[in-house]
């Protein structure tokens, strides 16, 4: 019994995830026409995420202002500024800024 509900929680976990990621997917496909239209679909990704207990994954986490939680696009609704070891997203609607570590392979070949 135990067995089928794992089971069947992880499936449902699986199922979130890739509707975390379908919602991600349409928000930067639509950021271009409609900016509000990808909020909504960022808004409903975190909440679906929220729900089922499910994180979202590093590289769409980065994508989501921890301000205002808009959709981020670099260039358009946010700024990207490397600073030595870590790298600070601006968002241009709140103005929140996020650190997160950054850091470059230098490698000298001889």
């Amino acid at each position: 019994m135990a067995r089928i509900k794992k089971k069947q929680k992880n499936l449902i976990k699986d199922i979130a995830t890739e509707r975390i990621e379908y919602l991600f997917k349409l928000a930067g496909q639509n950021y271009g026409s409609h900016p509000d239209r990808s909020d909504r679909y960022v808004a409903l990704a975190r909440r679906i995420g929220m729900r089922y207990r499910v994180r979202l994954p590093s590289y769409l986490k980065r994508r989501v202002c921890k301000g205002c939680h808009s959709f981020l696009v670099p260039g358009n609704s946010s700024r990207i500024r490397l600073h030595g070891r870590y790298m600070t997203i601006t968002c241009l609607k709140c103005g929140k800024e996020m650190r997160y570590p950054y850091t470059t392979d230098k490698k000298t070949n001889f």
